[in-house]
């Protein structure tokens, strides 16, 4: 096991009808900006439940934050908490709206042209606006973790930055908030939060027991709720167990000590910048093309995840390797989740734009290595087509 620090000092209040907490989470007489997105907070009344336990507070709305929210939109945001002296914010939504409520924490009181930020992967943050979320939608694990992806549409850029000021001050997990979430909404979020284990996971052997046993059973947790979340019917615990194991999957824990690769990530940021394909949707296409360019590297882990997960035992390592990985894109699949380019429209041509855009911004040496270069990339993108 590598040397790790970790810390987390987010406040998670979990389970039904937690959402009231907030007034005693947020200080009195606070200037309060509440973040979302579409019409879903205002339509489930989630919304209204905020606003009513900010009774205290002055409260200014801001909504239309897009699914993978945009630099531009949230500069929008920037401009009013800099108009209005706004002093707490709350994110109500999934991680798409938390993560841009952390861009808009660090922007709002940066000394230099924001855009910055995500150019330097956060290196300069200095004040930030305290703020809380209220999850609806897990996937990202944004809730509990100091990390953004923000994209400049005219750009045409998705970039990250990371900084533990912007850890949310308190997060607010309630299960029932999750019952009126389309199936998509929902498969993208399983999808996303099984890559996310995945990433930190699937490396090489570093004898981490704990983060491997602890990775492993989230894995095995998402496997067996992904059809009971998926049915009609609103069961509580699996929906509780699903958001618990999301947060879970992206709070740092089973990433400490352990190598992490995330180019997987990095590739899916430039489909979506790109050709506007669901984040979750990017990683389901990258990753078992990735995993089967780099299978010798992996082969290891791979094996351990085949055996542990997927209860594959018979054949040789290569063949209980090559298993795995269709068993992945099996379960992928049984999300109704295509992992392929050409499901997408996207041809042999589309992958140079692709491998261009990983140069312009700089991903020219990706994964636990460092060794998936400009030329691996684009093996991983023809793999995928």
């Amino acid at each position: 096991m590598q040397h790790f620090d970790y810390y987390n000092p987010t406040h998670i209040c979990f389970g039904e009808n937690r959402i009231k907490s907030i007034e005693h989470l947020v200080p009195s007489n606070s200037n309060v900006l509440v973040l979302f997105g579409g019409n879903s907070a205002k339509n489930t009344g989630t919304l209204d439940e905020v606003i009513s336990a900010l009774s205290k507070n002055k409260v200014t709305l801001f909504g239309g934050v897009e699914a993978n929210p945009t630099y531009e939109k949230m500069m929008e945001a920037v401009e009013i908490v800099r108009e209005n002296n706004i002093d707490f914010m709350i994110a109500v939504g999934g991680g798409s709206v938390i993560d841009g409520t952390k861009f808009v924490s660090a922007a709002a009181l940066y000394p230099n042209d924001p855009w910055e930020i995500l150019t330097t992967g956060g290196k300069h943050i200095g004040k930030t606006v305290p703020f809380g979320t209220v999850l609806t939608l897990p996937a990202t694990g944004s809730e509990m973790n100091s990390g953004s992806v923000i994209t400049h549409t005219a750009k045409q850029s998705k970039l990250s930055f990371m900084h533990r000021a912007v850890f949310p001050q308190f997060s607010i997990l309630d299960p029932t908030k999750t019952y009126t979430l389309p199936k998509k909404q929902l498969s993208n979020g399983i999808a996303d939060a099984f890559v996310h284990i995945m990433e930190q996971y699937l490396t090489h052997p570093t004898n981490a027991m704990v983060q491997d046993r602890y990775a492993e059973s989230l894995l095995l947790s998402l496997i067996e709720l992904a059809p009971k979340v998926l049915s009609e019917s609103n069961d509580y615990q699996s929906r509780a167990n699903f958001m618990w194991v999301a947060t879970q999957a992206l709070n740092g824990l089973i990433g400490a000590g352990v190598p992490q690769d995330w180019a997987t990530h990095v590739i899916g940021h430039e489909l979506t910048a790109l050709y506007d394909i669901d984040h979750a949707r990017t990683l389901a296409i990258v990753l078992p093309a990735l995993l089967s360019v780099k299978k010798h590297h992996k082969q290891d882990k791979l094996v351990q995840y085949a055996k542990r997960v997927w209860n594959i035992t018979e054949g040789s390592d290569d063949e209980i390797a090559q298993q795995a990985i269709k068993q992945t894109i099996k379960f992928f699949h049984s999300l109704d989740i295509p992992t392929q380019l050409s499901d997408y429209q996207l041809e042999r041509k589309d992958i140079n734009t692709i491998v261009n855009q990983l140069e312009k911004h700089g991903m020219t040496s990706l994964g636990e290595h460092g060794d998936i270069d400009l030329q691996t990339s684009q093996k991983i993108l023809e793999q995928a087509l």
